[in-house]
């Protein structure tokens, strides 16, 4: 399982402040577009595996902790 943390508006559109997936690997890419197809979520969003930024093509597997982190804007 994957272990997916929710911050700001993004608890607000999952219901919850983590989620558990069932995937063994999945893509970041993958992933993005899978929590727009079931949420909405914007794919513009950040995404850090086990603490650390990642890229598109990276790979997360069963047992890392995900934070998915929306975009922000200042002013």
């Amino acid at each position: 399982m994957i272990k997916v943390l929710c911050f700001a508006h993004i608890k607000e559109l999952t219901g919850s402040d983590e989620l558990l997936l069932e995937n063994e690997e999945l893509t970041v890419q993958d992933f993005l577009q899978d929590m727009h197809d079931r949420y909405g979520i914007n794919k513009d969003c950040m995404v850090a595996v086990n603490e650390e930024y990642a890229e598109p093509g990276d790979v997360m597997k069963s047992g890392d902790t995900v934070a998915l982190i929306p975009p922000v804007s200042g002013g």
